[in-house]
């Protein structure tokens, strides 16, 4: 080869490895999503298929009940007998999404066809009366406020939901009015129009370009959700007062991002905030440390099924309340009460933990927790003014103010119904959570041990025999939860969530299929259950009032 063929062939080579590392920032997934959709799910359908397949899903008891429904046609029965029968291809992606506009909302639904002929023939036959039309190649069947279309490849369904446009329209008038709620809402988009919107769009008003989401979808897991708070908050009952006093900074450019993922015996959840260029910074710049340790060693010894850990940068909290241009406003009110917003920087180092814990019956069978909730302390006469200032504003307001005590020494602030405990904190005399190593290093933690919950629930009271069939069958699904992160990463504040199912060695999604075919089960036996001794209520009254004459 020589000196001029190797050349032409590196710069071929960079430019396709350029173009594939460009190419990563874009997505297919949002290819026809208008960017301003308020809340966006994607389902990976190869990747859900694969983890519980339709002839499982055909096992359960929900589907059954709905298999044996006599208005059923045949059509549909073939359908629910294998999916692929309606034309849809089950093992792509599916997309659904919801959009404001300016006559209310709509909901979109989007996926990959892969027998047109199937396709038009389920849907002609569920859609009956529907008025069919054709335009530039695609085929709609339009009812009411619905328009199923299709072309060679996709299919995109358009329902219209106008009772969105209410929330802007409340706004401007009496929401107690019964006479103007009660109105009903009339539908006056053109669904056709706006599907046809969609099969033009270009990427650059689609989610195809969006960075974030890109990012979101690309990663390969089960499901993701995108939740876009700017578009959300737009036009909401209160918003000009916000925008008025720039609190619209929160959530000007706001996108949630969440990725599930089931796998065996838990279902993960990894969430990520991003925000616009200022509240990004702030992120940045005063997002926490690792928690503290050493004062997770001083909570209360012994099972705690419910516990919250924080650490955070003081100053953080200051340049967001800035950033709205509140900060005056916020020191006049403070200063009624005897402090400021710079005291309360100073007072605080930044570690907050809260637990609830020794769940115990009352004279009227009801369970209440002990609870304790401590804090670092920076500057302890700064933090004495916190204190006094909170004592002023709680005096004759917290109910059962008489349990509750508090202590405090040169490092640390504590407060809760149990007074051993308080002192035990301060004296440096408690444990570490149990769950304590398994939550990963960061800025937050969680834990929610929902074993102990359901069965501090189940003693409560007598129940009849189908609720505590209920209550058992979920003590022996769910286990607990356990939530991480905190930290700033790529651009967003991220969270990780896990939660845990009692059988490990199953994959999540499997398990939830049965749990919830076993839950309907019951709740159809409960609703049986009821109706009986409504029938039976009913013939007793009767009998009585024979009596009675």
């Amino acid at each position: 080869m020589n000196v001029k063929s190797f050349s032409t062939l590196l710069i071929a080579i960079v430019a396709i490895i350029s173009f594939s590392s460009c190419n990563k920032k874009t997505n297919t997934q949002g290819r026809y999503v208008p960017k301003e959709a308020v809340f966006v799910g994607h389902f990976n359908g190869e990747s859900l298929n694969a983890k519980l397949p339709w002839e499982e899903i055909k096992n359960n008891q929900v589907f059954k009940m709905a298999y044996t429904d006599s208005s059923l046609d045949a059509l549909t029965k073939k359908v629910l007998d294998n999916p692929e029968n309606s034309g849809i291809d089950i093992k792509a992606d599916l997309v659904f999404y919801v959009v404001k506009d300016s006559i209310g909302g709509y909901v979109g639904a989007q996926g990959k066809i892969n027998d047109v002929a199937k396709f038009k023939e389920f849907y002609t036959a569920s859609y009956k009366d529907a008025v069919a039309s054709q335009k530039d190649g695609i085929d709609y069947l339009t009812k009411d406020r619905v328009s199923v279309s299709w072309d060679r490849e996709k299919f995109i369904i358009v329902a219209d939901l106008p009772e969105m446009n209410k929330l802007k329209e409340l706004n401007e008038s009496n929401p107690f009015d019964t006479a103007y709620t009660s109105t009903p809402v009339i539908s006056t988009r053109n669904s056709i129009a706006t599907a046809a919107s969609l099969y033009t769009l270009t990427e650059d008003k689609s989610l195809a370009k969006e960075s974030r989401f890109s990012k979101l979808v690309n990663d390969k897991a089960d499901m993701h959700f995108w939740v876009n708070y700017e578009e959300l908050f737009k036009d909401m009952p209160g918003m000009e007062q916000m925008a008025m006093m720039n609190l619209t900074k929160i959530y000007e450019d706001l996108r949630i991002t969440t990725s599930v993922n089931f796998e065996n015996g838990q279902i993960k959840a990894d969430m990520a905030a991003y925000g616009n260029k200022e509240l990004t910074e702030i992120y940045k710049k005063y997002s926490g440390k690792a928690l503290d340790e050493n004062m997770a060693a001083r909570m209360p010894a012994g099972e705690m099924p419910i516990f919250f850990a924080l650490n955070f940068k003081p100053e953080g909290i200051k340049e967001m309340v800035k950033l709205t241009g509140m900060d005056g406003l916020l020191n006049m009110a403070m200063a009624m009460i005897g402090f400021t917003i710079d005291d309360f920087v100073k007072a605080n180092k930044g570690d907050v933990m809260f637990g609830m814990y020794d769940f115990k019956a009352d004279s009227f069978g009801i369970n209440k927790p002990k609870v304790i909730f401590a804090a670092s302390i920076g500057d302890k006469a700064a933090f004495d003014k916190l204190i006094a200032a909170g004592v002023k504003a709680g005096k004759n307001e917290v109910p059962n103010s008489d349990q509750i005590s508090y202590n405090k020494n040169e490092k640390y602030f504590v407060i809760g119904n149990d007074k051993t405990a308080n002192d035990g904190f301060i004296n440096g005399k408690g444990s570490k959570p149990a769950i304590w190593d398994k939550l990963k290093k960061g800025p937050f933690a969680g834990y929610i041990n929902l074993q102990y919950l359901m069965n501090v629930y189940k003693q409560e009271a007598s129940r009849d025999n189908i609720e505590t069939e209920i209550l058992n069958t979920s003590i022996k699904f769910w286990s607990d939860v356990v939530i991480s992160g905190g930290q700033f990463k790529d651009g967003g504040l991220v969270q990780h969530v896990e939660v845990n199912l009692m059988d490990k060695n199953s994959n999540s999604l499997k398990q939830l299929n049965k749990y919830l075919s076993d839950m309907a089960v019951l709740a159809k036996k409960k609703k049986e259950a009821n109706q009986l001794f409504s029938v039976d209520s009913t013939a007793i009254l009767v009998d009585t009032t024979l009596k009675i004459k």
